[in-house]
């Protein structure tokens, strides 16, 4: 009696032993998986990436040296964050899409070690209708999301979600994004200048806030022609004299083009939406507008985001316009940005592609499966099917 009272008691106890290893077995399987998809793929994604390199400059300097080459500034370009707010933004909707850009940009910051980083728009999703509170929560966010060290600039252009578009933006909107970011219009660095536009306000209409935006472009206009002649002309005044480098121009608002038909890549608008037309003011700049922008700052390169889509255009005299993907989940599956190695005379470009959201979302799905079943296995549950089976055919051979 009492040696199976020890047999049942040590039965129990291995058991128990087997559950708790078989326990403790599954915890560090959903760890594993947790560490995968939520810290190691953006590492092992990104770290594929690398800056492209410049074409070696020809000619020689001085006495018959070699010329020396130009400093390259190092510069990330991302577009349409979409940041969500207190209306529409669910709270695991703003945890994944906010934890997806946090690790992603974090990661891109470690990893490649940008200069500069320049958002093109739409760094809010619910900028244009946001109570003073829930904005100051929105930006608390935005800087843990994309906090920076100090040897990082980060810069960003105001889009229609930060804003408002033309019928909603007002001086107050206008005010409160720049006093987060910054009011400059003009940044240069390293001899190469950038111009950042408010393409929301270039509606053409003649509105006050248009007209003020139109006046600074022409006078940021003025400085980069004054700057790029050789002896100042008369008129120029005493004013600092920029670098004599042609302008990258940064917007929202992409400049015009009929659709996306040309627009090729993976990362490229479906091909059901390609052929849609773009409303003007709306979903690209009036023709108008984009051919004041070109004549007055004459750029050699136009990055925008807005569609969300990737696509390359050439304006006018060879002027490529770079259209950025969106940088979330929630706009993209396949979300990307640019990668910039620019000198004052030259440029050159890369994407640089995020995780897929699918990827991520199917490593899940197998890893449970597998987990199930690991789980079923000793219970006998998955055999059971297996056996019943056998002895099916068993009977069908014996017949």
């Amino acid at each position: 009696m009492a040696s199976s009272r020890l047999g049942a008691r040590g039965q129990c106890l291995r058991l128990l032993k087997t559950r708790g290893f078989l326990l403790l077995k599954l915890l560090a399987a959903v760890l594993a998986v947790l560490l995968f998809c939520e810290f190691l793929i953006y590492y092992l994604v990104i770290f594929q990436c690398s800056w492209p390199e410049l074409k070696t400059p020809e000619g020689a300097g001085a006495l018959g040296a070699p010329k020396a080459p130009e400093p390259v500034l190092r510069a990330m370009f991302l577009a349409d964050t979409h940041l969500l707010g207190a209306v529409r933004g669910h709270w695991l909707d703003k945890l994944r899409r906010e934890w997806q850009m946090e690790r992603a940009f974090q990661t891109a910051l470690w990893l490649l070690q940008p200069e500069v980083v320049f958002i093109l728009g739409d760094v809010f999703d619910e900028g244009k209708w946001s109570s003073p509170k829930a904005w100051a929560d929105d930006v608390g966010r935005f800087w843990k999301v994309f906090r920076h060290p100090p040897h990082v600039q980060l810069w960003a252009v105001a889009g229609n979600h930060d804003i408002g578009f033309h019928y909603q933006m007002d001086t107050y909107r206008i005010k409160r994004f720049e006093k987060v970011f910054s009011p400059e219009r003009l940044f240069s660095w390293k001899g190469i200048n950038f111009v950042m536009v408010n393409s929301v306000a270039l509606e053409g209409d003649g509105c006050d806030i248009c007209s003020r935006a139109e006046a600074e472009l022409l006078e940021i206009s003025h400085w980069l022609n004054c700057s790029q002649e050789e002896h100042r002309p008369h008129g120029c005044g005493d004013r600092q004299r920029l670098p004599a480098s042609a302008p990258i121009l940064l917007q929202h608002f992409p400049l015009y083009r009929k659709n996306d038909a040309n627009c090729s890549g993976e990362d490229a608008a479906p091909p059901d939406e390609k052929y849609t037309l773009f409303k003007e003011r709306y979903d690209v700049l009036s023709q108008e507008v984009s051919r004041k922008l070109l004549w007055w700052l004459r750029p050699r390169l136009v990055l925008s985001g807005h569609t969300h889509s990737a696509c390359e255009v050439q304006h006018g005299a060879g002027i490529l316009e770079v259209s950025v993907p969106s940088f979330s989940w929630r706009n993209r599956n396949n979300p990307s940005f640019i990668m910039g190695s620019i000198t004052p005379v030259d440029y050159a470009l890369a994407k640089c592609y995020l995780p897929r959201e699918d990827m991520v979302l199917t490593t899940y799905c197998v890893a449970a499966g597998c987990l199930m079943l690991i789980t079923l296995i000793p219970t006998g549950l998955v055999s059971a099917p297996f056996h019943f089976g056998r002895r099916v055919l068993r009977k069908f051979k014996t017949m």
